[in-house]
């Protein structure tokens, strides 16, 4: 069976430079704000929080995490706010949160992550969380 051009079985070499564009050093960068790699890394935080701490994912409930970060050539510092179960093994669960946070915004931002700092708020029982507020 012979193989069509621009077909899957077909090696494909590097795309051909665009005619009349400068060199990609020359183009620029991109720029990722700080508030953008704060809410990447909330989602993170939320996702690392129902993983490790056994915290289900409620979106906007007592236990959602908040997430402040500072964007500076090509690294960012992160700093991390959320709720853990009681009881809880406190600084295992802490470092894997840091960890998973870390590589997560990472790789969707392809900065490097300097620093990550978490505060707890509060240690939550079973039934503190499932009983609510009350206004």
């Amino acid at each position: 069976m012979k193989a069509r051009p621009g077909s899957a079985g077909e090696a494909s070499g590097p795309p051909a430079p665009a005619a009349g564009l400068p060199p990609p050093a020359e183009r620029g960068a991109t720029v990722i704000p700080d508030r953008v790699v704060a809410r990447i890394a909330t989602q993170a935080a939320r996702t690392a929080q129902s993983r490790r701490a056994a915290v289900p994912p409620d979106r906007g409930g007592p236990t959602a995490p908040s997430a402040s970060a500072a964007v500076r050539t090509g690294s960012v510092r992160l700093h991390l706010a959320l709720d853990l179960p009681y009881p809880t093994d406190i600084p295992q669960v802490c470092e894997r949160i840091q960890q998973d946070v870390a590589e997560r915004v990472a790789q969707l931002t392809g900065l490097r992550v300097g620093e990550v700092t978490l505060t707890v708020r509060r240690l939550v029982t079973t039934a503190e969380a499932s009983r609510g507020r009350v206004r």
